[in-house]
């Protein structure tokens, strides 16, 4: 009888594999270290979980910062609209929104979950929670066994197959908490180093402070760092340490890079109007002083600006913010109008891992196989997810990337008695 396949990780990925090898008559028993399985998955999308997204699969690679061209066979082969089939044949609804984000159409994480944990289950997979793997032990250049520590102490289970699907280190109450990349660095795999990715940024400044709350759409935010920067555009927001939404968490990935490489600061500049440019916004601040003469520079922006953005702009123009619009020059105006296409931030880093969407980094792409997902170095050895060197931006392509490389790997297995 073929030794069985285990799975490290009951995660979006781990629960995937485990459904689709147990589908193929594979013996397959999963390992989780907490109590509980696809706990990333139920809190991902504020608890709504961004599954995929509906644009063409051909696009895809070009949202995965690092390592997008890895991805490209498994895209293909366990595509978006496959994940949308799999999981309506699951009973799971669901709809496309803006930026063609795909969510359950109930906006609840925890059928997604569910689904998930249902398929290993009614696979045949066996969940065992509680199992902390210490250790992937080989022979003869292949996998063996997988040592753990369970309910009852020490456990080791016999292995043809083993796929590390542990996450990244991101939100480490779920249980990703690097322990793959240990794992995958006993076997001899490299490990690039992990920094956090979609993960808000902190500012120098204190004016954001006294702005948390206030979104704001359709902006442009450019960040440098010596000659390289990044420039996003659609919606941010202000909270306590700084900035984040959207186009922040884009942009972070390339900002957390810089940061790891050794920069201090990032300067970034706000363009609080992009559709319009230098002379059209004159042109719209000399119609609207021209309404609003009579009134004080502080109750003049009002067609302009969100009402508590005014008083922080007036400010940094270093225009009293009682002066009469009549009196207003044309020297100050301009120097207005600059300030709203390029108001100053000093990026001074992100939020640590722990308040990161993904992780970037993780086990180099170069000693996996991508048509199988299976180590170069050690037979019988498949990675999945969010612990490989490989993370998307935000809008269903990092759940998607592992639902694909688990697929992938699933069909790979090598079983040997």
């Amino acid at each position: 009888m073929a030794a069985p396949v285990v799975v490290v990780g009951a995660g979006a990925a781990g629960l995937m594999a485990a459904g689709w090898a147990a589908r193929r008559g594979l013996e397959v028993t999963v390992l989780e270290k907490t109590r509980r399985a696809a706990q990333k998955v139920r809190i991902s999308g504020k608890g709504r979980c961004n599954v995929t997204n509906a644009q063409p699969i051909s696009d895809f690679p070009a949202y995965y910062p690092r390592n997008g061209r890895f991805l490209y066979s498994a895209l293909h082969r366990f595509s978006n609209h496959d994940v949308m089939e799999f999981f309506r044949q699951l009973g799971v609804e669901l709809k496309v929104e803006r930026g063609q984000r795909v969510f359950p159409v109930s906006d609840n994480a925890d059928e997604i979950g569910d689904a998930l944990e249902g398929f290993a289950k009614d696979s045949g997979a066996v969940l065992r929670l509680g199992r902390r793997v210490t250790q992937i032990v080989m022979e003869g250049g292949r996998v063996h066994s997988v040592k753990a520590v369970g309910p009852q102490g020490s456990e080791e289970y016999a292995a043809s197959a083993v796929l590390l699907a542990t996450g990244g280190m991101s939100y480490p109450g779920t249980g990703s908490t690097g322990d793959g990349y240990t794992l995958a660095a006993q076997a001899g795999h490299t490990i690039v180093p992990p920094r956090p990715s979609l993960v808000p940024l902190k500012v120098a400044e204190e004016w954001p402070k006294r702005l948390a709350g206030l979104t704001l759409r359709n902006v442009r935010l450019t960040l440098t760092c010596g000659e390289d920067s990044i420039s996003e555009f659609g919606e941010m927001l202000f909270a306590h340490f700084g900035i984040t939404g959207p186009i922040v968490l884009t942009a972070s990935d390339r900002t957390a890079q810089w940061f790891q490489e050794g920069a201090s600061k990032v300067q970034a500049f706000l363009d609080l109007k992009p559709a319009l440019s230098l002379e059209q916004l004159d042109r719209r601040l000399v119609r609207d002083f021209a309404e609003f003469s009579r009134r004080q520079l502080k109750h003049g922006l009002d067609k302009l600006l969100p009402k508590s953005l005014i008083p922080i702009i007036i400010e940094l123009s270093g225009i009293p913010p009682d002066k009469p619009i009549h009196q207003v020059g044309k020297g100050e105006r301009l120097q207005l109008r600059d300030l709203l296409k390029k108001v100053p931030l000093t990026v001074s880093g992100t939020l640590p891992m722990a308040a990161a969407i993904v992780t970037a980094g993780g086990i180099s792409v170069r000693e996996v196989d991508p048509r199988t997902m299976e180590s170069r170095l050690v037979d019988g050895l498949y990675f999945a997810g969010e612990v490989l060197d490989v993370h998307g931006v935000t809008g269903g392509f990092n759940l998607q990337a592992a639902f694909s490389t688990a697929y992938v790997a699933a069909q790979a297995f090598r079983v040997e008695g």
